[in-house]
């Protein structure tokens, strides 16, 4: 009886010791997209996505956190050591340049969220930083169209009957 409590004891040491690996000497290769086109879209989308490797080998199951601007994203996985980050912002509000995605892992989340309860402005250092470039979007042209066919058809207009005004006189 004392074996089996013993092993079970090391077993779910072990799993937790297996679920709470975070990631040693981190490595990412990341790519990102944008929405350019504030024309057709009620919304501006920011997307990138990341290959994760790391010194040790992680769990199948390994979350992952972000932060942008102050707002907490989830990273989902898409595939084996790969995740993505996105949201999306308000055409009118979404500014253009770089955004830093913070990464963390659930040990530096909750290292986050602690230091937040007690400091809202509080920062905890993320297991990696990624920068996304967002070129700015494009709204239209400043003049409409109507707005301009208006002007030319009166500039014709007036070119016209000035030219006209001279000949006759």
């Amino acid at each position: 009886m004392v074996t089996k409590f013993v092993l079970l004891v090391s077993a779910i040491a072990l799993f937790s010791s297996a679920n709470g690996q975070s990631c040693q000497n981190p490595k990412v290769e990341a790519a990102s997209f944008t929405s350019l086109d504030a024309t057709i879209v009620t919304q501006i989308a920011y997307i990138t996505e990341f290959t994760l490797v790391c010194d040790n080998p992680l769990p199948p199951n390994y979350a992952l956190y972000a932060e942008v601007d102050g707002k907490p994203l989830t990273a989902a996985r898409i595939g084996e050591n790969k995740y993505q980050v996105s949201w999306t912002e308000e055409p009118a509000t979404a500014r253009s340049g770089m955004h830093e995605v913070r990464v963390l892992d659930e040990e530096g989340w909750a290292s986050l969220r602690r230091a937040r309860r007690a400091d809202p402005a509080a920062t905890v250092a993320p297991l990696l930083a990624i920068q996304l470039h967002h070129p700015g979007s494009y709204s239209g042209p400043w003049v409409n169209s109507e707005v301009l066919a208006t002007a030319l058809s009166v500039l014709v207009a007036y070119i016209a009957l000035h030219n006209k005004s001279k000949i006759l006189a």
